[in-house]
């Protein structure tokens, strides 16, 4: 399959919005790790074979082993990931499949216990821009490099 247009170029400022999007979170405080392991869960959740494509090469770059990322989408199963992770993992998944998870209160308390009030208010906003992200490449069809 090719991609069915290219977004960035018919809507540069598109694009910078959700740049700006990706600034905010650079400058949030959370760990890159973290946020990778967020970004690379929605995007397999989301079928964004670009978006798992360049998150998993991002993931391994800031330090993340093989072993945990093939093992992202059974995270539930292991032990490799941490209370943290496990709890932001969670929100990622209520979050990205809202229409059938909603945000149960269990979750949100689980969160909440391992994030500030703030930190949780930047991790929601990783999870929405990286669900704003598959739905330009799914709807678009970008193809991994």
């Amino acid at each position: 399959m090719s991609a069915r247009l290219n977004w960035y170029k018919l809507s540069p400022d598109a694009y910078k919005a959700m740049l700006g999007l990706e600034q905010a979170l650079e400058q949030s405080g959370l760990e890159l790790s973290l946020l990778e392991l967020v970004r690379l869960r929605a995007s397999q959740l989301n079928g964004c074979a670009y978006c798992v494509n360049m998150h998993a090469n991002d993931a391994r770059q800031a330090g993340e082993t093989e072993q945990r990322l093939q093992c992202l989408s059974l995270w539930r199963e292991t032990t490799f990931f941490t209370p943290r992770e496990r709890a932001a993992l969670a929100w990622v998944e209520s979050l990205t499949l809202l229409p059938q998870a909603g945000a149960p209160q269990a979750r949100f308390e689980s969160l909440r216990e391992q994030f500030s009030d703030k930190e949780m208010v930047d991790l929601t906003l990783a999870i929405s821009t990286i669900n704003a992200w598959n739905r330009f490449g799914v709807g678009f069809a970008l193809q991994p490099e």
